[in-house]
């Protein structure tokens, strides 16, 4: 049995349905593949789930600093995980629900349930149903990474999907990874009532960012009571009575964390492992991430990826980008590319870190003469007046063009902050721009401005 459509998209994370309904709008037969969960890692274990956690964190820390404010509540702030949990599950479930209505009513586009694998470049199997398409976009995601550590499948562990049905919190969490993900589970749980220590195998968190970032970082999570250990070259497992025995180093500290829960955050691995890619003959690197080019084509014509298993970005916006990418260039002779947008993300501990462009660090290594603006947020009208002074904003600038290179704003309102220093950079124009553009006081953005007036 086969059925032919014009366009078949497997997955429907960020990418896919949107991609499907410009298809279906330019009336093509468009069928959408989905194994599991419409939505995608976003929907449903990432961005809107976890986002919602962060929220509720927050209202107990912030009800916890009442009296900083002047506020009297009556007996100390306790948190209910359960309700904490089925809000974020609420959340989950109504986004999921809307995408499905939304998908279910788009003309001419067949949502088809079960596994896809590739059975030649064209054709695929679902469900012992063979579909075939001249145009195939793959779209099937990521999952959390379980690395090679000894012991790890001796003992009970958690990742970013799992950790969402905790229904109380963990007497002493351990997060293994001190980076994006791991970061944000561990403040969430130390402000709902965790005992928490972070095991990271590099000298620093975050080491992707600058050292003045990564510094500050850990700063905040400090004075929070979260315990971090850095340069962890021994990390290893085994079961204790008290939950998880996790070895941390060998040479210095206490060799060893006893945790009732350990979480792993040590990276993302493509879905790309069972869609049989070998019978079409697309090619992925080693590992595993689909191989595309600046307009997001594989090596197999007519066949694209987009999302988390091509490697050219990991959060939601830039798979959302990709889908503006492919629908561009098919539909609306618009020859964008991948390389033309401008790297863009978020670190969503509180306060937040907004980063777009290039680091301090990464600047200087391309042999860029750079001027830096900094001003800590202790000198930021709106974070002073909201009692939230950590952090601060960096602004790194060409020195030869005066363009703008990157910037860092870890502070109040940062993620919402850094759009103003993106969108000039996209625009192309010289920080002066900017430097010279009034500002709304009073803000975070209002403060750019005065940074880039004082660049070293």
């Amino acid at each position: 049995m086969s059925r032919a459509f014009d366009a078949i998209v497997i997955g429907g994370g960020q990418a896919g349905p949107a991609l499907a309904g410009r298809l279906a709008a330019a009336g093509q037969s468009v069928a959408i593949v989905e194994r599991k969960f419409v939505g995608g890692t976003c929907v449903n274990t990432g961005c809107m789930p976890t986002k919602t956690l962060v929220a509720s964190a927050r209202a107990a820390h912030v009800a916890r600093r009442a009296a900083d404010y002047g506020v009297v509540l009556s007996g100390p702030v306790a948190v209910d995980m359960r309700r904490v949990a089925a809000r974020a599950h609420k959340v989950t479930l109504d986004a999921r629900g809307g995408l499905e209505t939304w998908i279910g009513g788009m003309a001419g586009c067949s949502l088809i349930r079960g596994q896809a694998a590739f059975v030649g470049p064209h054709e695929i199997e679902v469900n012992g149903e063979r579909l075939t398409a001249p145009r195939i976009f793959i779209n099937v995601g990521g999952r959390a990474a379980v690395p090679d550590f000894p012991g790890v499948g001796e003992v009970p562990h958690l990742d970013n999907t799992t950790i969402l049905n905790l229904e109380v919190p963990p007497r002493h969490l351990v997060v293994v990874g001190g980076s994006y993900i791991g970061l944000e589970f561990a403040q969430m749980y130390r402000r709902f009532g965790a005992q928490v220590t972070v095991v990271e195998k590099g000298p620093r968190l975050v080491g992707r960012e600058d050292e003045d970032v990564s510094a500050a970082i850990r700063e905040i999570l400090d004075g929070e009571g979260i315990s971090v250990r850095t340069d962890a070259e021994c990390i290893r497992f085994k079961p204790h009575a008290d939950g998880v025995e996790v070895g941390v180093h060998c040479n210095s500290g206490d060799p060893t964390v006893v945790g009732s829960h350990v979480l792993l955050a040590v990276g993302r691995r493509p879905n790309t492992d069972d869609l049989g890619l070998d019978a079409a003959g697309i090619a992925t690197n080693a590992r595993g991430y689909i191989t595309v080019d600046d307009q997001l084509r594989t090596s197999v014509e007519g066949v694209w990826a987009l999302g988390d298993c091509n490697g050219k970005g990991a959060f939601t916006h830039t798979a959302w980008n990709d889908y503006e990418i492919v629908a561009a260039n098919l539909l609306d002779g618009d020859p964008r590319r991948v390389s033309d947008r401008i790297d863009a993300y978020a670190l969503y501990i509180d306060p937040p870190l907004g980063r777009c462009g290039l680091t301090e660090t990464q600047a200087r290594a391309a042999g860029k003469t750079v001027r830096i603006g900094t001003r800590p947020m202790t000198r930021v009208g709106r974070a002073t007046e909201r009692g939230e002074t950590q952090g601060f904003i960096k602004v790194v600038v060409d020195a030869d063009t005066d363009l703008l290179l990157g910037a860092a704003i870890l502070g109040i309102e940062g993620d919402e902050a850094i759009h103003t220093l993106l969108d000039t950079m996209a625009a192309k124009q010289p920080y002066t721009t900017l430097q010279r553009t009034m500002h709304i006081h009073p803000t975070v953005s209002e403060l750019i401005p005065t940074v880039l007036g004082d660049l070293k």
